[in-house]
């Protein structure tokens, strides 16, 4: 589904609050940062722990990237199903067998888990939504009154509280 089409057939929408975005990301930048700065600067005298640290500080870079491309999407939920902005499908409606938010639930912070009828492949948009079987985490660095408003909507489209 093109963004368009997204939009102008939203029923809710999550989007990533820019604060929480920024500092995550300058957080995880600066962790990379340090950990490569440490490998270089100060080594350890062991070999093994040079590549350890250097392998963490790149990978902490790698990941603060992928943070920053994908929190520059939002959720959308349509009467098909919820999506990227960028068109790709998290789940379709009809697949949504219940939904979580309680505060004891495993779900992403300032969010909720959705769990589907059959599962997905293991997909992760960092600081914004993760998929692993059957079930969909939504949140992160994304609002919570945006996010509670996808879920209650999600669990009245079930006919149930939601937990």
């Amino acid at each position: 589904m093109d963004q368009e089409k997204l939009m102008e057939n939203a029923l809710a929408i999550i989007q990533p609050a820019p604060v929480r975005r920024v500092i995550s990301f300058v957080i995880i930048l600066g962790l990379g940062g340090l950990l490569v700065y440490i490998a270089l600067a100060t080594p350890p005298a062991s070999l093994f722990w040079r590549f350890f640290l250097l392998a963490m500080g790149i990978g902490a870079l790698v990941l603060a990237d992928k943070l920053r491309r994908a929190t520059q999407q939002t959720i959308i939920m349509t009467d098909q199903g919820i999506f990227e902005s960028s068109g790709r499908e998290l789940c379709s409606l009809q697949d949504i067998a219940g939904i979580d938010r309680g505060t004891f639930a495993f779900k992403p912070s300032n969010g909720f888990l959705i769990r589907t009828k059959k599962p997905g492949p293991r997909t992760w948009a960092p600081g914004l939504w993760w998929r692993f079987g059957r079930k969909i985490g939504v949140g992160g660095v994304t609002g919570a009154g945006e996010a509670k408003f996808m879920s209650e909507l999600i669990a009245l489209r079930l006919g149930n509280d939601g937990d």
